[in-house]
């Protein structure tokens, strides 16, 4: 049984098949790590939906932001961004189903020495602390008041983790932190306006996986989200978002023996 884990493929659901079949992968057999943001931007988020739906247990996909994004306006919270690609998914005859089913996904998953999370963890926290908390994120996403959790979700702040922290500023770090963050400062201080390159970092910040002394640093981190980093392989971090919507690359990264196996998105018809 191999295990391919696999960047954001953000509706590009083409160049997730080519990609499938140059990793000859076997849903009998492998399993799938899906890193996040499997909708929104690529022109088809419902089939990439539908298709990890119903691979079972042999995928294994923790939620982006951009799937959190297509939960929050199904449940009427948040804002459209213009250009969004999510229609096909909010008018099909299976949407509850779906979401029911997205709602249901992991904020971070963690097996063996690897720690699969879509974004980054913030440096004060162990992998086994990120997991517990992931946990009070999916609690309050699956439970009775999941609507109002959604509705709460939205924003920046706090930007630093506090023990302290309560009710929804309190999930709100913890969902920022593993979904939206690149860059924070030795403290654990995200800043989430900078999108770029690390030469890009603002002053006082550093990309999360580069602060002195993170406490995850002896686990492998799986992640995505930081498509301008590209891929990174790293003894204890693999970034695996290389930027298939914006035509460069979808990868996957076989944990067992760290082999690479890429499509090239040019010319597939998800980003033509």
């Amino acid at each position: 049984m191999a295990t391919y884990a696999i960047g954001d493929i953000q509706g590009c659901f083409e160049s997730l098949q080519h990609l499938l079949k140059k990793c000859r992968f076997d849903p009998a057999n492998d399993r799938l790590w899906l890193v996040g943001d499997l909708v929104n931007r690529g022109p088809h988020s419902l089939d990439t939906l539908r298709f990890v739906r119903d691979l079972g247990t042999a995928a294994v996909t923790v939620l982006g932001n951009h799937d959190l994004y297509l939960l929050m306006v199904a449940a009427g919270s948040g804002r459209r961004s213009k250009g969004d690609t999510l229609d096909e998914i909010l008018n099909a005859p299976d949407c509850a189903d779906l979401l029911d089913w997205l709602r249901h996904r992991p904020l971070c998953h963690c097996e063996g020495e690897f720690c699969m999370v879509h974004a980054g963890l913030l440096p004060q926290w162990t992998v086994a602390q990120a997991r517990a908390l992931a946990a009070e994120v999916e609690a309050a996403l699956t439970g009775p008041a999941h609507q109002d959790f959604l509705a709460n979700l939205w924003g920046s702040e706090p930007a630093a983790w506090h023990e302290d922290l309560q009710g929804w500023p309190r999930l709100r770090v913890i969902v920022n932190a593993m979904t939206r963050m690149r860059f924070c400062s030795p403290a654990g201080v995200m800043e989430f306006k900078t999108k770029g390159e690390l030469a890009d970092a603002p002053p006082g910040q550093l990309p999360w996986f580069e602060v002195p002394g993170r406490l995850s640093a002896n686990d492998v981190v799986v992640i995505g989200h930081w498509s301008a980093l590209g891929l990174r392989i790293e003894p204890n971090l693999l970034a695996l978002d290389s930027g298939c919507f914006w035509g460069r690359h979808l990868t996957a990264v076989r944990l067992d023996d760290r082999a690479l196996f890429q499509v090239d998105c040019s010319t597939c018809e998800d980003t033509a």
